[in-house]
């Protein structure tokens, strides 16, 4: 069989986090010593020189400073790379198969079974509309980091951390790697329930060079990425890289547009053959202007189509006067909107957000069988992000009233953005120990400190045009409404034993300790003040108060038996904690939504109350798992079993002005669920991928006291959650060509907790193409794909974002998925 070369760093850093899983586009198989499997450390940034083993009979080339011809290179002469237990990895060979700025989330989905990604625009760049699934959780409640770094939960405007599309630029990323199972015990995490992804950044090459590639597709779009590799620059082998990139798009409906710029840059020093000293630096700046959330009635009423009232700036001024100072609806609308509905139309709603992420690590081997990693990391984010707001009036202009040709007097709306900022300075420090009798010690312990603010503000709209939705939103313009911040500690120990029984047979046990303390809330409360200037606000919750999440034993066992060459069996069992969320006092968790539509109890008076009956949430989790490999065939199973207790939620009914909210403990929840994956490869370069999963969640509480009334959600499956996922993928390579076509089939997803809504399934479909030229003139690599995003033009609600009603149609937390697009991409390197 031809044989092939690839790096030696990154085929280590993959190896490091214990998964080597490729897609079947790119399935090669790496055959690993057993024996010398459980003394592969877990760092994710690079194996001891004591521990470099043959691989697939070939010995690796290890040398100190730099590399003489290029880099260090590892011959692999077999045909496919297989996963790990209850851990898959991705690695830039199969990113590579996307559009250029995928986001890596959706990269995952699409090639792993019991996963699934959703979005309103086709990069996924938008958090606010993304969802991610996986085996019961979502990205808020699973742990994420970047070459160790804590990255905090993945959702919408993430107060505990940083989305990993604005962390580092996509092309940047080496690889990546996920567990399915109960998390990794060395993942640091406040927010990890099952689950846990790993991304690693690329190394700079050896060798000076670059690469730069342009993508253009459908509304305008393009993306350039530009990398510039120093290559080693001395006798002590430093060598660093620096990348730049931009995306912008129209979107693809409405008025507006899409814009991301990033920057990384990544230093490696060698420490003479003993160790290395690593600084990372990344830049993100996200601009956008918002798609409208809608409801199942807007989405069936009004079409895919329909979105914030932009540029019509009368129109939006008679539809805020009817929202705000009636309870009906335009003429033309009755019988087709509701009130609620109108009010839910507003003028249009942006977004910016900048981040600016740091971390120096350095990596020794202290002893023959000791090695150390220590991170230290800061990270900063500020931005803005709101909509107008159908439910104040701006006071300048006067008095409010219809007049007899259907115009409106004075405006009844103003523009209600949060200016947010974030701070986290952190560190970790893990050690990873070569033990007798065939046992490899790892332990570590993480610190973080994190600062979040929201400072809500109101602009006044102008009589006949309406505010600029990207502009600098000055303080000196704006009217403050509220100014919430919080402080928040973590801290998290971990201490794991893997021991290889016999070759090929490994168990891991260990455990964790998390505590995590926020103290904040509403610093400033200026409604009175609103009220005597005329603005119409309409509530006041201002709470403050601390909280604490805190388990000092989180235990974790694995098993993992890989026998007769092509069979693996193994299971995952743990604990796991999640801390409490905080963000705004109108947002979910402990401090958010509290006091609203309750006479005579104010929001603090709430918040105490929950301070002594709220418990933070825990899972159990149980997997096992087989998985077959060989030339034509591959298959794996899994089943897996979650425990929720204390399963928090905030249940929201209504819209903005005259909305009922409860943050509360809905009791018991239990996860049953299976993926069954199967692979075959007929002829040379053609491999056929069907996959299926099943997710039963459901809630097992009798009794659930909202708005004072009971509810029995027993038997009621989880809010937002698929319960059945298929993918159907065909890839075939012939020569330099690729050809790739997938379908992804998602069910229905309830949305209220008495499942009396539901999101309906829909059929996905997507086709790429791609050609490699090879080297031309001093380019190399010179690459061309296109890709076809939604083939079949469904139209479809993508993400869910926000909280969950009890009943009835009334959140607008619904975004429609983008219709049919069309991306083309051209890369060089050099």
């Amino acid at each position: 069989m031809k044989e092939f070369r690839i790096s030696s760093l990154f085929f280590l850093e993959i190896l490091l986090v214990g998964t080597t899983v490729l897609s079947p586009a790119d399935a090669r198989t790496v055959s690993v010593d057993r024996k010398n499997k459980s003394k592969v450390t877990s760092s994710a940034h690079e194996i001891s020189p004591s521990h470099k083993k043959a691989v697939s009979g070939h010995k690796v080339k290890h040398q100190s400073g730099p590399a003489k011809g290029g880099e260090e290179s590892i011959l692999v002469q077999r045909a496919r790379v297989r996963s790990h237990g209850a851990q898959v990895g991705v690695t830039r060979a199969v990113m590579d198969q996307f559009v250029s700025g995928t986001n890596p989330m959706q990269i995952l989905a699409q090639t792993t079974p019991g996963v699934n990604f959703t979005s309103s625009d086709a990069f996924g760049l938008d958090t606010w509309a993304n969802n991610f699934y996986m085996r019961g959780f979502t990205q808020d409640q699973i742990g994420a980091t970047l070459d160790g770094m804590p990255l905090g939960g993945q959702g919408y405007l993430n107060s505990s951390g940083v989305a990993i599309t604005q962390a580092i630029i996509q092309d940047d990323i080496g690889g990546m790697s996920m567990s399915q199972g109960a998390g990794a015990l060395d993942t640091f995490s406040a927010q990890n329930l099952g689950g846990a992804i790993s991304y690693m950044s690329s190394t700079p090459k050896d060798k000076a060079g670059g690469k730069i590639s342009q993508t253009f597709g459908s509304y305008q779009a393009f993306r350039t990425y530009a990398r510039v590799d120093s290559g080693i620059l001395n006798n002590t082998g430093t060598k660093f890289y620096a990348s730049f990139a931009r995306t912008n798009s129209n979107l693809w409906k409405g008025v507006g547009y899409q814009n991301e710029l990033q920057a990384d840059a990544k230093l490696v020093q060698p420490v003479g053959d003993r160790g290395k000293i690593t600084a990372f630096f990344g830049y993100g700046n996200f601009t956008q202007a918002n798609y409208m959330p809608m409801n199942l009635n807007t989405w069936r009423k009004m079409g895919r189509n329909a979105t914030f009232l932009k540029p019509d700036y009368e129109k939006a001024k008679l539809w805020a006067y009817y929202a705000q100072y009636t309870n009906n609806v335009p003429p033309g609308y009755e019988g087709i909107l509701s009130n609620d509905d109108i009010g839910n139309y507003v003028w249009d709603g942006s977004q910016i957000q900048r981040t600016y992420l740091s971390y120096v690590n350095g990596h020794f081997d202290l002893f023959k069988n000791v090695r150390s990693d220590t991170t230290a990391y800061a990270g900063l984010t500020s931005g803005t992000s709101g909509y107008t707001n159908n439910f104040v009036t701006s006071p300048s202009y006067g008095a409010v009233s219809l007049n007899a040709d259907g115009t409106v007097s004075g405006v009844p709306m103003a523009l209600g953005m949060p200016h947010l900022y974030g701070q986290r300075l952190g560190f970790t420090q893990k050690f990873s120990i070569d033990a007798p009798h065939n046992n490899h010690i790892d332990t570590g312990i993480w610190y973080e400190n994190n600062y979040w603010s929201d400072d809500y503000r109101l602009y006044e709209d102008n009589l006949n045009s309406g505010h600029n939705s990207n502009s600098d939103f000055k303080k000196s313009q704006a009217h403050t409404w509220y100014d919430d911040s919080f402080n928040t500690n973590t801290f998290q120990f971990f201490l794991q034993d893997r021991w290889t029984i016999i070759p090929g047979m490994t168990l891991l046990a260990g455990f964790k300790s998390l505590t995590q303390t926020t103290h904040g809330g509403t610093k400033a409360d200026y409604t009175a003040q609103l009220e005597a200037e005329g603005w119409n606000p309409y509530y006041r919750h201002a709470v403050n108060g601390t909280m604490t999440a805190s388990a000092a034993f989180l235990p974790h066992f694995s098993f993992d038996y890989n026998f007769l060459d092509n069979h693996e069996f193994y299971w995952d069992i743990a604990e796991n904690l999640r801390a409490y969320d905080f963000k705004t006092q109108t947002s979910g968790g402990p401090w958010g939504g509290l006091g609203k539509n309750s006479p005579g109890q104010m929001a603090q008076d709430v918040f105490d109350a929950n301070k002594d009956k709220l418990r933070p949430e825990r899972t159990w989790n149980y997997v096992v798992g087989y998985r077959y490999n060989s030339r034509f065939f591959s298959g794996s199973v899994d089943f897996y079993h979650t425990d929720y207790y204390n399963r928090l939620a905030t249940i929201t009914e209504g819209v903005s002005n005259n909305a009922y909210t409860a943050y509360m403990n809905v009791g018991r929840e239990t996860v049953n669920g299976a993926d069954i994956q199967g692979v075959i490869r007929p002829i040379k370069g053609l491999s056929i991928t069907n996959s299926f999963g099943w997710a039963d969640a459901r809630y097992q509480s009798r009794s659930v006291n909202y708005g004072g009334q009971d509810y029995d959600i027993k038997g009621k499956r989880q809010v937002y959650y698929p319960k059945f996922m298929y993918k159907a993928d065909l890839t075939y390579n012939w020569h330099r060509a690729t050809f790739n076509f997938n379908v992804n089939y998602l069910s229905s997803r309830p949305i209220t907790f008495m499942n009396d809504q539901k999101v309906p399934a829909y059929w996905l479909g997507t086709l790429g193409l791609a050609y490699n030229f090879g080297k031309i003139g001093f380019a190399q690599n010179i690459k061309t794909n296109f890709g076809v995003t939604n083939l079949f033009n469904k139209n479809y609600i993508g993400g869910i974002t926000g909280s969950a009603g009890i009943s009835g149609d009334d959140n607008y937390n619904l975004f429609i998925a983008a219709p049919r697009e069309f991306y083309g991409t051209v890369s060089a390197e050099f």
